[in-house]
C-alpha cells in the first residue's frame, strides 16, 4: 500500500467525478512528487515530427524536466538522436525501456536493430523493445517481426527482449507472445470508446486479457492515457478533468497491485494531429511548451 493509496482511493469509478480540478490537480502533484513508474518521453518540438534529427541538448532538457517524477523512461527509436535518450536518462539515474522502431522500410529497420543491440551491449538498457505496433499496422508479418526479435535476442543475453503491441495482438500472435521475454502491451479505454466512468475497470480487463495470453510472463503496460482536449470518439470524453482521473486511477492501480506502467505521455506533440486526429497533440502531462499542465 503506498504513501497516497488512502487519498486515492476513492477516486476510482465514479466517486472520482465528484471531485473538483483543484482537489483532483492536488492529488497529481502529490504523485509526481513521489514518482510514477514510468513515462512515454515524447521527444519532438513544435515544428519537428519523426524524420528529424534531434539534438543532445532538447533530449537533456526534457529528461531534466522528467527525472524528479519518474523511475523509468520509455523511448521508442534508436536512430535520428532518440539513441541519445537511453544514455542520457543513465545519467539522471533513469532505468529504460528502450524501442527500436520498426516498419516497412529494411534499411531503417537494420539501422534500428543495430544501434538496439549496441545500446544494450554498452549497458544503456534495461529492457529492449523490439518494434512497436507493427503487427497492428500490418507493416510487417509475423515471420518478419519473429526474425528481428529473434535477432536482438541472439546478440543480448542478459537483458529482457519484449514487443510491444495492442494487448489484443498478443493472443491473435501466440508465435510473437512465445518468443517474448516479457510482454509490452498498449492498454487504451480511450482508443475503444470507454467512458471515463468505467476506464480504469476496462483498462483492468485488457491486462487481464493480455496476462492470460502471457502465460506466465510478466506483463508491463507500455502505453496508457487520456487526452485533455479534442473531440469526444463515442463514449470517451477528452477533458482537463477527464485527464486527470484517469491518470490518478492508472498511477493508484499501479502502486496497489504492483503493475508496471508507463504513461503516455510526457509532452504534447503538435506533429500527432496528421495520424491521431484534434486529440494527437494533448496527451502529455506537460504541453508543448515544456509547462506542466494541471
Amino acid at each position: 500500500m503506498s504513501y497516497r493509496s488512502d487519498k486515492i482511493l476513492a477516486l476510482t469509478g465514479v466517486v472520482a467525478l465528484n471531485k473538483n480540478e483543484l482537489e483532483l490537480t492536488s492529488l497529481f502533484h502529490e504523485v509526481l512528487e513521489h514518482k510514477m513508474h514510468g513515462l512515454c518521453f515524447s521527444p519532438y518540438v513544435d515544428g519537428q515530427k519523426p524524420g528529424t534529427q534531434l539534438t543532445e541538448e532538447q533530449i537533456r532538457r526534457r529528461i531534466e524536466i522528467i527525472a524528479p517524477t519518474t523511475k523509468w523512461v520509455r523511448s521508442f527509436s534508436c536512430t535520428e538522436g532518440n539513441e541519445l535518450i537511453p544514455k542520457i536518462a543513465h545519467e539522471y539515474g533513469l532505468k529504460t525501456l528502450v524501442g527500436a522502431w520498426l516498419g516497412e522500410d529494411k534499411r531503417i529497420n537494420e539501422n534500428e536493430i543495430s544501434n538496439l543491440i549496441d545500446l544494450a551491449k554498452n549497458g544503456y538498457v534495461d529492457i529492449a523493445a523490439v518494434g512497436n505496433e507493427v503487427l497492428y499496422r500490418g507493416d510487417l508479418s509475423e515471420d518478419e517481426l519473429l526474425g528481428y526479435i529473434k535477432q536482438v535476442k541472439s546478440e543480448i543475453k542478459d537483458i529482457e527482449v519484449g514487443y510491444v503491441d495492442a494487448y489484443y495482438e498478443f493472443e491473435n500472435h501466440r508465435k510473437i507472445t512465445e518468443a517474448c521475454d516479457i510482454i509490452l502491451a498498449n492498454c487504451y479505454p480511450f482508443w475503444e470508446g470507454c467512458s471515463i466512468e468505467y476506464s480504469l475497470l476496462y483498462m483492468k480487463d485488457m491486462y487481464a486479457r493480455a496476462t492470460k495470453a502471457a502465460a506466465g510472463k510478466k506483463v508491463i503496460i507500455t502505453e496508457t492515457g487520456w487526452p485533455n482536449y479534442g473531440e469526444k470518439f463515442l463514449g470517451s470524453e477528452p477533458s482537463v478533468k477527464n485527464a486527470l482521473v484517469y491518470f490518478l486511477n492508472a498511477q493508484q492501480w499501479s502502486v496497489e497491485d504492483e503493475i508496471d506502467i508507463f504513461y503516455f505521455s510526457s509532452f504534447d506533440e503538435s506533429w500527432k494531429i496528421d495520424s491521431e486526429g484534434d486529440v494527437g497533440p494533448f496527451w502529455g502531462l506537460w504541453d508543448k511548451n515544456e509547462k506542466l499542465k494541471y
